[in-house]
């Protein structure tokens, strides 16, 4: 089973030929693409592209990079879309959401702590509805962790993956896989690719992030798409010594367990 587990295919780089990419993910052997939200203003259109074809399925949350023009009703617009949609089989998680403390502007101060509760409360919805999450990890590994032990949740994915060993074995304790996508696929991403080899198989998923985080053959290009999600099994095959039937089955059967409603979802 293949998947593309983190795909924001609602992003304006795909206005003009939408229905043509999902069409090559598909003759690509792409069994389900999730789309998780970044803001309210997104919610309906997620859900929209997620019905619009058989193997869509969607996430309904704030993005770390979003919480800072989120506003004040945010966080009640976003429970009350979770309990209007409880009952959608295609709703599979609450995501994006996270903590990034790469970009300095949103890392200190006021930004950071309304980030902290965004995140804080968006875990406790997730409780709520009973749904795993969908993890933006990006230099904020520790403090994630921390707040993850306190409000147990269900579990989920930490996308696009890039901390050490130890704090991977800390997520996948948690009952998260990890997200290995584009980033992979360059030679110079020692850490990742080192976690790619050194994490258990069952606890990875795949996933592009497209339009985002091009793997190394369309750097010149830029634009992701989920169809390159084949590939990059066959990467992580590669890292691995193993088949890639082997990576697309066990990432799978993963993908499956951490998001139990993807299979009703798309299946």
């Amino acid at each position: 089973m293949l998947f593309d587990t983190h795909c924001h295919l609602d992003a304006a780089e795909f206005d003009a030929d939408r229905e043509q990419v999902v069409a090559r993910a598909l003759a690509a052997g792409v069994q389900g693409i999730i789309i998780p939200a970044v803001e309210v203003a997104n919610f309906e259109q997620v859900r929209t592209l997620a019905h619009s074809f058989t193997q869509g399925a969607y996430a309904l949350g704030i993005h770390p990079m979003y919480v800072g023009r989120a506003s004040d009703e945010a966080l009640e617009l976003l429970h009350a879309a979770l309990k209007r949609y409880q009952h959608d089989p295609k709703l599979v998680a609450v995501g994006e959401i996270g903590l990034d403390f790469f970009i300095p502007e949103i890392s200190h101060g006021a930004a950071r702590e309304k980030q902290e509760r965004y995140y804080d409360a968006q875990l406790l919805l997730a409780k709520e509805f009973e749904l795993p999450v969908l993890l933006h990890v990006r230099r904020s590994q520790d403090t994630l962790l921390k707040y993850l032990r306190q409000r147990k949740v269900q579990g989920g994915l930490a996308h696009a993956f890039n901390g050490s060993l130890q704090q991977a074995e800390q997520f996948v304790a948690l009952g998260f896989a990890l997200g290995m996508g584009g980033a992979m696929t360059y030679t110079r991403a020692l850490q990742i690719r080192r976690l790619a080899q050194q994490i258990g198989l069952d606890a990875l998923v795949l996933e592009t992030d497209a339009p985002d985080i091009a793997p190394e053959w369309l750097k010149e290009s830029r634009r992701n798409e989920p169809a390159q999600v084949a590939r990059i099994a066959q990467v992580l095959a590669d890292l691995r010594g193993v088949a890639p039937e082997t990576v697309t089955q066990a990432t799978g059967h993963t993908a499956l367990r951490v998001i139990p409603r993807l299979r009703q979802a798309v299946l």
